[in-house]
Parts: C-alpha cells; sequence; structure tokens
C-alpha cells in the first residue's frame, strides 16, 4: 500500500504510536473505543486491476522491478514495454464487467463470518472511482466501462448499503495520490516515483487544483453514501509540508458531513491519525493506542488470475485474530473480489470457519481489553466485564495439548473457570502448579478459549 513498504522489500508500518495526539476531544475518544470493541474487519481491494496477474496500480511507477517482472502474464504479454504495459493498464476500464456483482452476498458472508466492519476501496492510487462521481470520467458509472449501464454499477453505493443492512460499520478506503489526474501526474512533465510529476512551491495553482480536486471527490463520498464510520486515507507519501492536502479543512468539511467520523490518516502521524494501521504483521506488544493490523489473507491485497498461493486456514485466520486482541488491536483482514464481482472462493470457507469458532468464543474477543502479561507462549489473554479469558493458541498447525498449565492468569480460591463451548472446569485443585486436564471432546480443536469468574 505504501510505495516505501514495497521498495524496502518487506513489509513494515511508518508511524509509530508515539506520533499519534493524545489530545483527543472526549466524542472521539468514545467513538475510538466503539471502534476497539469491534476487533474483526474485512478491507476489500477492488477495481479493474483485478483482471490482471499483478498488484494493484503500483506497475504504474517507473523503477519499482518488484511491481513488473518476468513472472507476471500481463507483462510478458506486452512485450515487457512499460509503455505499452501502462497504456493497456489504464485501459482496464474498458473491460471490466463484473455481472455477478451481489452486494447482498457479500454482506451475508462478512456478517456469517463474524465481521463487524468493512474497509472498500473506493478509489487507489492509480485513480479509478468506483463510485459515481462528478469529478472524473474514470469511473465505474461512465459510457467507457461495460458495468455503467448495469443497475448496481454504483459500486461503493450498493456495497455500502448492504454491508451496513447486515450490521456492519462502514470504513472507507480513499487514496489521497491519483496517477489519473493531470493536477498530480501533469503530462508536461515525466512521471518518476508515486510523487506529483512537478514540484508543488513552484506550481502552486496546480497544486491547488489537486487539492480542490481530492476535497471534492470526499465530499461526495461524505454526502451521497449513508453513514460512515471511517474516512480511511492511504497514500502516506501526501503529507505536510511539501504536499499539503489541508488536512484540518477536510477533516473539518468531512465530519461536518459525518458527525463522530474516526480518521486513518495512515502512516502520517499528528492530528488526523485516529488510528494506526500496521500493514501485514503484528506489533510485538501492545501499543496502547487505537489500532488495526491490515492483513492479505496470504494472497496478496487483490485477485490476482492464475495466482496459486496457499491463503490463510480457518486456523491461522484465528491464531491472528487472538494474537491482535491480546495485544489491544483489531484485525483487518484483506481478500480481492474477483473480476465478474464474487469473492474469492480460496477466502470464503476460512472466512466462515472463523465465524463459526467466534460464535462459540466471542465473548473472549468483542469488547475486550488487554489483559497483562498479555502473551505467555500459546496462553493469550484479555478481559471484560470482571472475567477474565485465558486464549489456549497453539501454533499454527499444532494441536491442542492434552493439558494446559496456567502461568499468570489463573482463578483465585472459589472463583470459577468455564470452558466456553463445553462447560464447567474443576479448577477447586489448582495449586502453584496449576495444570488443566482438557476434556476429550476439546482437542480436536485447533484453539479453545478458558473464561475465570462471571
Amino acid at each position: 500500500m505504501s510505495e516505501d513498504t514495497f521498495v524496502r522489500g518487506d513489509i513494515i508500518d511508518h508511524s509509530s504510536a508515539a506520533s499519534i495526539s493524545a489530545d483527543k476531544p472526549d466524542w472521539l475518544i468514545e467513538r475510538l473505543d466503539g471502534f476497539m470493541d469491534m476487533k474483526v474487519g474485512l478491507i476489500l481491494h477492488w477495481a479493474p486491476y483485478c483482471q490482471w496477474d499483478c498488484c494493484e496500480s503500483w506497475p504504474l511507477v517507473p523503477g519499482l522491478k518488484w511491481s513488473r517482472h518476468d513472472g507476471m502474464r500481463c507483462w510478458v504479454e506486452r512485450g515487457k514495454d512499460p509503455e505499452r504495459f501502462c497504456g493497456d493498464y489504464r485501459k482496464l476500464n474498458e473491460t471490466f464487467n463484473p455481472v455477478a456483482f451481489d452486494p447482498a452476498a457479500w454482506a451475508d458472508i462478512a456478517r456469517r463470518s463474524g465481521i463487524k466492519y468493512v474497509t472498500l476501496t473506493t478509489k487507489h492510487h492509480d485513480g479509478f472511482c468506483m463510485w459515481d462521481t462528478a469529478t472524473t470520467d474514470y469511473r465505474i458509472t461512465h459510457g467507457s466501462c461495460p458495468f455503467s449501464s448495469n443497475p448496481r454499477a454504483n459500486i461503493v453505493k450498493q456495497a455500502f448499503d448492504a454491508f451496513r443492512a447486515e450490521g456492519m460499520a462502514i470504513s472507507c478506503y480513499f487514496s489521497k495520490s491519483d496517477w489519473h489526474t493531470p493536477y498530480y501526474w501533469h503530462p508536461d512533465w515525466p512521471v518518476t516515483n508515486s510523487r506529483p510529476t512537478y514540484d508543488t512551491a513552484k506550481h502552486p495553482e496546480l497544486w491547488r487544483q489537486f487539492v480542490d480536486f481530492a476535497h471534492a471527490q470526499v465530499r461526495e463520498l461524505m454526502s451521497d453514501y449513508g453513514k460512515i464510520d471511517i474516512l480511511w486515507l492511504d497514500g502516506g507519501q501526501v503529507r505536510p509540508p511539501e504536499l499539503d492536502l489541508d488536512m484540518p479543512g477536510l477533516a473539518a468539511m468531512a465530519r461536518t458531513l459525518q458527525p463522530g467520523l474516526i480518521i486513518a490518516d495512515r502512516t502520517v502521524g499528528g492530528d488526523f491519525e485516529d488510528i494506526i494501521t500496521p500493514e501485514g504483521h503484528l506489533p510485538d506488544e501492545p501499543l496502547g493506542v487505537p489500532w488495526e493490523s491490515c492483513m492479505p489473507m496470504g494472497r496478496g491485497w487483490k485477485h490476482s488470475p492464475g495466482n496459486d498461493e496457499p491463503g490463510f486456514s480457518a486456523a491461522k485466520l484465528i491464531r491472528l485474530l487472538v494474537e491482535a486482541v491480546a495485544k489491544g488491536g483489531n484485525l483487518l483482514l484483506g481478500t480481492g473480489p474477483t473480476p465478474d464481482g464474487t469473492l474469492e472462493p480460496e477466502a470464503i470457507a476460512p472466512l466462515l470457519e472463523l465465524g463459526d469458532w467466534l460464535n462459540v468464543n466471542g465473548d473472549a474477543i468483542y469488547g475486550t481489553r488487554p489483559l497483562a502479561p498479555y502473551v505467555e507462549g500459546d496462553l493469550f489473554y484479555t478481559r471484560k466485564d470482571g472475567r477474565r479469558f485465558i486464549i489456549v493458541a497453539p501454533a499454527t498447525g499444532c494441536a491442542l495439548a492434552p493439558s494446559i498449565r496456567l502461568r499468570s492468569v489463573r482463578p483465585e480460591p472459589g472463583e470459577g473457570m468455564v470452558l466456553l463451548g463445553h462447560g464447567p472446569v474443576d479448577s477447586s485443585a489448582l495449586g502453584d502448579g496449576a495444570v488443566i486436564d482438557l476434556p476429550e471432546a476439546v482437542r480436536s480443536e485447533t484453539v479453545c478459549v478458558l473464561q475465570i469468574g462471571g
């Protein structure tokens, strides 16, 4: 998602907990507390780029060898010619026709998977808009796109309405970069990186046009698409002082239209990065601020035809979620819909299994807060409403042991213990070497939860 991330060859987060302003108003603190109750989100990267076996947007930037290589059919078929490749990429909207797009089916799967909020790419860095914008012809509802005549063509509206109807919060992904508009990549100067093609200090009038353009797009999304809970801003290279998007003005406008809006100006820090978003990894310890780890489900952010890389198993998803929650964060799982408009089949099964697990054990996940010492080996700790939870989650692929040796978190004398989904556990004889024998019925599971108290 960030150019620096990919150029380095690893997946890191360039913001820090310390960079987030601690001076938040009471209403925002309350909203962020509610956000941290949800725990499980789904991020959907989808646009015409799903038709090719490349990553989203980044192949348009010169010099990023990882984004255009001989293993990509779409690159080889165009003779490895950058100009031809970029020209054809720009015309992917002319063949994008996801006739099987069924937002109600997406929302049903998300609900059954235990998802509490959904992040949808309204516009990635390449500038293609998945809503009916008046700011550009490079959009899903323009006549150049065959899907434009479909009654479901305004994809952002259709998807947001469907997820909201299933009780999920809406997180609106929007790239501050835009590599299609001439206000950003002006044709008078060559493209060299993900930044504007011109010196914004020397051409302030051109940059002002871009700022107005970005504000107009955000205004549309905040005005015409129902209740928006989070404005999730990507493209962290657009930041002051050189690339000043007037975030105070943008935030004030967005929050006037959407009272209570949380803003994630990711990787930038300061007053408008209400949550931080580690990408592709979990932090080593609790961060002390609201955070979510955005994690692709093992197959990249978008659908790539012919990609046979195995996706995450349900056991992997559960363990990632448990670790994130024990460290005080949320887990935002990523998958990419296909060119015909369906969710990737490889992602659906593990998501639904995650939902089955949460139906039994969600009390130890939703609405909880971390409990020191947070993690001890295979034991992860959370707390809620006077109860403490011990989540036993061995490394993926490892079976539960027949017995569990309790460590820092254990019942006090006379305090009851329950194995969620199975019933009470006799803890009356526990001492310093506290060991819990698991019943035979639970030993085939990959993760189990002990509740203390309540």
